[in-house]
């Protein structure tokens, strides 16, 4: 049997920090300047205000972060810096499951390579739960791997600590645990299985999210109503075909990695016994389609077999012809993501976007969530004229008397635009809330309600202003690019019983909806 010698465990180091430092600093060279943060970012930002043990939308990490955000000076600098960090985790992770499985600089180099110019560089973008998922998923591989070669209780319970943490942050963690189980029973490494110190993990694991399986428990299970509401306005047109197309596309200049990680576990001797990571993505991806997930769930599933196939492609290229390959894969993998640049990433103005369509339409990304082609891309239009909205909102406080401003609530269409008010406009004016979200939970008390700050999409009709003693148009959001383009904000004042009844109603059934009660 053919044996890998295992370098030395700080050989390289000044390598893998050049490529974390790489990955940090391009996270912020990819977004030009005029972008702002996108809508979803708002809603974990705003959550940061609200920590509980879980949300109606997420489980509770993200929040934990976004206060940490808020305590270095809650700027946007700081929100691109944590998908950043958690990017480069992966990348480190990967490294580190490379020399584990005995490879050099060259297998390191190409798996970091790889996982620097991905898909990944676009997920490491937003300050959403995607990025800490992929880095959680990376990790409890990495566990396994390190519990293969080490009988040490220290890897059960870092395994148990990602599953734990990686569950606080999404839910998406059942389904690499769905994978993994079977994997193992059906190769040699059952044996794990077998291993009292395993059953450390599962402890360990539970004890980490216990916080928000409690907190769940207490609210009526809002995640069943969450899936079921995602599974049926969302996944339910999502085509099996489409979820497969799409993940060749996440890594797709590193194809090949990907596909000598699948040739090694099978062929390579000192993969052998890895062979269940390989049937384990192959299940959570089965799964995932047969749930008609959608395809950015299961990226979390690749980093690790960059890893695989970079070690791999390593040993079998040292010899005759094949060496002269080595420095060309690189290359390809670099000169391959060079056009997905362009149009991937939100490196060129809206207004030059929209003079200059086809490149984005050509890949159907100017195709929204309608089904409809607009001018950008949905989520470079959801990154626009956000601060314009905020400063309209704060014009319209800044006209009010200060007993008025006491008794101001302000009440906006949907989460993004009540978490753009409330980090642009923090600590100048009342929180925005919305009947939209985990906003639903947080609305103030009404009683001595004088003044509604109204942001909607839809002009103020006649029925609902009969309401109010007077209403007065603030402002529109006039960007014609922006998602948001055309929203209103009024200042209604005077609002009567009937109105305020309607708003408690609108709030404890929003609730109640969300529990899945009636």
């Amino acid at each position: 049997m053919l044996t890998i010698q295992q370098p030395a465990a700080k050989q390289y180091l000044g390598w893998l920090l050049a490529f974390v430092v790489v990955k940090i600093a391009v996270q912020y060279l990819v977004v030009h300047p005029v972008y702002e943060l996108h809508r979803d970012e708002f809603l974990h930002l705003d959550q940061g205000n609200h920590l509980a043990a879980g949300y109606v939308s997420v489980p509770p990490l993200s929040a934990w972060v976004a206060r940490l955000i808020q305590l270095l000076g809650n700027t946007e600098f700081w929100v691109h810096f944590f998908p950043a960090l958690f990017g480069a985790l992966t990348l480190a992770v990967v490294w580190a499951a490379v020399h584990e499985l005995g490879g050099g600089l060259y297998a390191k180099a190409l798996a970091a390579s790889a996982v620097l110019l991905s898909a990944l560089m676009r997920l490491n973008l937003l300050f959403q739960p995607n990025s800490f998922d992929v880095l959680a998923w990376t990790a409890a591989y990495y566990c396994l791997i390190r519990m293969v070669r080490d009988n040490h209780w220290q890897w059960p319970a870092a395994l148990g600590l990602a599953v734990g943490l990686g569950m606080l942050n999404k839910y998406n963690l059942v389904f690499w645990a769905a994978g993994v189980v079977p994997a193992l029973l059906l190769t040699s490494q059952r044996q794990l299985l077998a291993r009292p110190r395993t059953y450390l993990a599962v402890a360990v694991a539970l004890l980490v999210f216990l916080p928000n399986l409690l907190w769940q428990y207490q609210h009526d299970w809002p995640v069943l109503w969450h899936m079921r509401e995602l599974r049926e306005s969302q996944l339910v047109h999502v085509e099996r075909a489409d979820f497969f197309k799409e993940q060749l596309l996440f890594f797709f200049n590193s194809l090949a990695v990907i596909i000598a990680a699948g040739v090694g576990l099978v062929r390579f001797a000192p993969l052998r016994p890895y062979r269940f990571v390989g049937l384990a993505v192959l299940f959570t991806l089965l799964l995932f389609a047969a749930m008609r997930a959608k395809a950015y769930y299961a990226i979390g599933l690749y980093p690790i077999l960059l890893a695989f196939g970079s070690f791999y492609l390593e040993q079998v290229l040292q010899r005759d012809w094949r060496r002269y390959l080595r420095p060309a894969l690189p290359g390809v993998i670099g000169l391959l993501f060079l056009p997905l640049l362009r149009v991937a990433f939100p490196l060129e103005t809206p207004e030059k976007i929209r003079r200059n369509p086809a490149p984005y339409e050509k890949l159907g990304l100017l195709r929204w969530e309608d089904g409809k082609n607009h001018e950008l891309p949905q989520d470079f239009a959801d990154m626009i004229s956000w601060r314009e909205m905020a400063g309209l909102a704060l014009q319209g406080y800044r006209q009010l008397t200060p007993d008025e401003q006491r008794h101001l609530i302000i009440i906006t269409d949907n989460y993004g635009e009540a978490g753009a008010l409330n980090f642009y406009n923090h600590g100048r004016m009342p929180a925005a809330v919305s009947y939209n979200a985990d906003y639903v939970y947080w609305f103030p008390r009404l009683d001595s309600l004088r003044v509604v700050m109204l942001v909607t999409e839809d002009a103020l009709e006649a029925d609902d202003a009969i309401h109010f003693a007077s209403s007065q148009l603030v402002g529109r959001v006039q960007n014609p690019l922006a998602r948001e383009k055309g929203t209103f904000v009024y200042l209604l004042r005077q609002p009567d019983a009937a109105i305020l009844a309607e708003v408690r109603q609108q709030v404890r059934h929003e609730q109640y909806r969300m529990r899945g009660l009636r």
